[in-house]
């Protein structure tokens, strides 16, 4: 008489007891992604160093500049006038902050483990835009401010301009500066390259006008870009130039490139492997 084989064990069967983790599991979203990149921006020396630069500049420079002016001088324009030269070094450390807050995770390949915690790549981006906007905004505004009220307490009662616009107008033109070269380091995931494209974008437009301006042809390219630079923008934000303008169709046009190159940075962002 055959003998049966005895029956394989079912490996893949329902245990008799199921198990609970002691962990409790809470479905993640937009403020688990805001908690991990505010604990990554103020936990890294870069960002110490470059926001403590760009007070040092704003300030340093602001105050240097009020102390060779005289209250005549503030007859017609804000006490925020002395900011506007140091804001003309110290965007390129908002700049290269807004590089380094995303490159600097791919060239150490912790974007790698950034995305195994949050696979939605869209959600550590937009994180990492506002927390950047909030920390850059809030500096640039405090900065600006504080060398409002040191000019005002120099030259106090020379000046009946308003100068709480310049304040939020002049903070918001750098921090979109700051959120542009973030959404290109995004793009380009190097930080030496894409520092390098944003000082481009802001530098060249301010230096080749001088030389479109000596062809007929280029004349009208080059006054644009004249009228649209960096320099100039803030300019006229700071009522440096009241003649043509306070510099809101400037501040349009940069938050319209820096939209665009937003949402180019969404777009690759998905298609591309880490």
């Amino acid at each position: 008489m055959q003998q049966q084989a005895a029956p394989a064990p079912n490996w893949q069967g329902t245990p008799g007891t199921s198990y609970t983790s002691p962990i409790p599991i809470t479905r993640t979203h937009l403020g688990h992604a805001l908690a991990s990149e505010w604990t990554k921006i103020k936990s890294v020396r870069s960002t110490m160093w470059t926001l403590g630069v760009f007070v040092l500049l704003v300030v340093g420079i602001g105050f240097l500049v009020a102390a060779q002016t005289t209250n005549e001088d503030f007859t017609d324009v804000p006490y925020t006038i002395p900011a506007f030269f140091g804001l003309i070094l110290g965007q390129i450390c908002l700049i290269t902050l807004g590089v380094l807050v995303v490159s600097s995770e791919y060239g150490t390949g912790m974007i790698r483990t950034t995305f195994t915690a949050s696979p939605q790549r869209y959600r550590v981006l937009t994180a990492k835009l506002m927390i950047f906007f909030v920390v850059a905004f809030v500096v640039s505004a405090l900065s600006i401010g504080v060398v409002g009220l040191i000019t005002s307490g120099m030259h106090g009662g020379s000046s009946d301009n308003e100068w709480g616009g310049t304040v939020l107008m002049g903070a918001l033109y750098v921090s979109l500066l700051g959120v542009l070269a973030l959404a290109v380091g995004s793009m380009l995931r190097h930080s030496a390259g894409a520092i390098t494209t944003m000082l481009g974008v802001v530098l060249v437009p301010a230096i080749l006008p001088a030389f479109l301006l000596m062809s007929e042809s280029m004349r009208t390219i080059g006054e644009k870009m004249m009228e649209y630079n960096a320099p100039n923008a803030l300019a006229r934000i700071f009522q440096l130039d009241n003649d043509n303008g306070n510099g809101s169709s400037q501040l349009v046009l940069l938050v319209g490139v820096t939209a665009a190159a937003i949402a180019g940075a969404y777009a690759l962002l998905e298609k591309r492997d880490v």
